[in-house]
């Protein structure tokens, strides 16, 4: 079939011409990282784009996340989901914080708010939900449950780049909202990343952080960690800025087509769409259950033969890799819509440069077995 393979994800990249007088620019100035021209630019721009006041830019989600909660205090134990990359979880680990993990809501994939009270502890001090591709948690009802029990919100935004619900920015949601940057994203800087900041004070003390502590040359006030932006990444974000929109635009209209050419095929199911929330289309998972001709395993090699490489994502769950299983809440009689979509699901390639042929391609295969 396909001569060239097709992947589920690959970075947009603008013109190389373009980035050519940001590159002189850096090496004009001779300032590489420490928060320079460019940060600073990407910073603001990103605050009018997504409708934020305070943004921190980061070296990748990660380090983002490892850092938010620590700008937090948060200790003890933190609910969420098993449905993510495993970074989610990883950043609790990193700051000596235990997981527990709560099952998704069939629909969304998302954290289900209904098992959330159930799980709380007096060791409980926050809960991190995520935006599962892209889709928005149910903000209202998670942030109820925090405001009852006085606990701290930390969405993991790494799909919602953009996304937005009735009254704005989704990012606005929580005591802090993290996205990421990666290649992979929506919108990237190749690597990268950034916490959504509540407040100026919240935002100074975020800059410390991911400089080390530092206050000043000679002051340290916090073990912080090195999770500043390059000038370079940040000066991608700048160009990748440009074309944003019209990327959206034309993930809209991949997604529109796979549904279009997939609703009748038996035995595949795609997840609902954001209705009346703006979307950002940054992935197009489907379900395979037992009315497909194929295991969604089967389905998956199948098409990787072809040289069409979907991405089984999230696939295994974060509770059943080593660090995580011994947990209790990690348990598989505990979540049962997470390992069933966990078995299921597959995400289909969607990236502005995906040809039209190349949807009918994935769609025709699909269909013919």
């Amino acid at each position: 079939m396909s001569i060239e393979p097709i992947y589920v994800t690959q970075p947009y990249l603008p013109p190389l011409e373009e980035f050519i007088p940001y590159l002189q620019q850096i090496w004009d100035k001779k300032i590489l990282t420490n928060g320079g021209p460019f940060h600073q630019q990407l910073e603001q721009a990103l605050c009018d784009y997504l409708g934020v006041k305070h943004i921190a830019l980061f070296t990748n989600g990660t380090i983002a996340l490892v850092t938010a909660l620590q700008a937090l205090r948060i200790t003890g134990e933190v609910i969420t989901t098993p449905y993510s990359f495993v970074a989610t979880s990883h950043s609790l680990l990193w700051n000596g914080i235990k997981p527990v993990f709560v099952d998704i809501d069939p629909n969304t994939f998302n954290l289900d708010p209904v098992k959330i009270e159930a799980a709380i502890t007096p060791q409980t001090t926050a809960i991190m939900p995520v935006h599962c591709y892209g889709h928005p948690c149910d903000v209202e009802a998670i942030q109820k449950i925090a405001d009852n029990y006085n606990l701290k919100v930390i969405y993991d935004a790494a799909h919602a780049f953009g996304v937005k619900d009735t009254g704005g920015s989704i990012l606005r949601h929580g005591d802090m909202s993290v996205l990421s940057f990666h290649a992979t994203k929506v919108f990237n800087t190749f690597e990268g990343g950034a916490i959504i900041c509540p407040d100026e004070k919240t935002k100074i003390r975020i800059d410390q952080l991911k400089n080390f502590g530092h206050v000043g040359e000679v002051t340290v006030v916090a073990p912080g960690i090195n999770g500043k932006m390059s000038e370079f990444n940040a000066a991608l974000g700048l160009l990748q800025l440009k074309y944003i929109d019209q990327a959206l635009l034309r993930r809209k209209a991949i997604d529109t087509a796979y549904r279009e050419r997939l609703k009748n095929v038996k035995g595949i199911h795609c997840l609902n769409d954001s209705g009346e929330k703006v979307a950002n289309y940054s992935y197009f998972p489907v379900l395979v259950d037992a009315n497909y001709p194929l295991s969604r395993d089967g389905l998956n090699q199948k098409l990787k033969d072809s040289g069409i490489h979907p991405r089984r994502y999230f696939y295994p769950l974060i509770s059943e890799f080593p660090m995580y299983r011994g947990l209790p809440s990690a348990r598989g009689e505990n979540l049962p819509v997470a390992t069933a979509a966990s078995s299921q699901v597959l995400c289909l390639p969607i990236y502005p440069d995906l040809a039209m042929s190349a949807v009918d391609e994935i769609t025709n295969f699909i269909a013919a077995q």
